[in-house]
């Protein structure tokens, strides 16, 4: 099965909320970071960007999440990211709240100036 296939079957399987809101978080990776590619691992969706991990995301009873979320991602972006439930490396967004669709693609692409670091520094 695809990676594309595995994200719609795990969307599919949840209920009609959380699928909405799982398909805007994937839309607002995918227009962050356009060159982007999907990738299912972990049991949940993804998006790998130069052969690195850029984002998972995924739907709870309670909320959804995404994930990492990590020190580059969270410089300039802390009074947004504080009205969330965080985790170790993870940002979750209550199912009776908005999601925060403009918080989402600047944390992409944070996430996505982070990895073209590294790679760079690497070459």
């Amino acid at each position: 099965m695809t990676a594309a296939a595995q994200v719609r079957a795990y969307i599919a399987s949840k209920p009609a909320r959380a699928q909405r809101r799982l398909r805007a978080i994937r839309a607002a990776i995918k227009a962050a970071a356009p060159k982007a590619e999907e990738h299912f691992s972990y049991g949940i969706p993804g998006f790998r960007l130069a052969d690195q991990p850029l984002a998972w995301y995924a739907a709870w009873k309670t909320h959804t999440s995404m994930y990492p979320l990590t020190p580059g991602t969270r410089r300039g972006n802390e009074s947004e990211i504080a009205k969330f439930e965080t985790g170790k490396g993870t940002l979750q967004f209550p199912m009776d709240a908005p999601l925060p669709v403009g918080l989402i693609k600047k944390l992409i692409r944070a996430r996505a100036a982070e990895i073209r670091a590294r790679a760079r520094k690497k070459a």
